[in-house]
């Protein structure tokens, strides 16, 4: 029986501020095929890094992102302590998804109650 592989996105939290694209693709890349990985790193007024943080764009079957998430959840890796989440779906992509009719419903909402953003 073939895993059917859907794509995710996952945020990775807790990186060391050395890890490179290659490292996150090398170490994700044992679960399911890693399609992006883009590394952001935020710093200090002096321009030192504080928070290093990727998002990762992978092929994946459910059972193997099971198996991702509780291996390398909370693992130390690279000077950091990984925390791997699911991205939580933007309210743009959300709105492209379900189609421009849902918008023009929450914005009659909004209306009706006298609400203003």
């Amino acid at each position: 029986m073939e895993k059917k592989q859907v794509s995710k996105r996952l945020y990775v939290g807790g990186l060391g501020h050395t890890v490179s694209k290659a490292e996150l693709q090398e170490r994700f890349g044992k679960f399911g095929r890693v399609l992006d990985a883009e590394i952001i790193t935020r710093k200090d007024d002096q321009g030192n890094p504080m928070k290093t943080f990727a998002y990762i764009s992978v092929s994946i079957s459910d059972a193997d992102l099971r198996k991702c998430m509780s291996i390398l959840n909370k693992s130390k890796w690279k000077g950091g302590t990984l925390q791997i989440e699911l991205e939580l779906i933007s309210v743009l992509q959300h709105v492209q998804d379900r189609g421009l009719h849902m918008l023009k419903k929450v914005r009659f909402r909004i209306k009706s109650s006298n609400v203003q953003i």
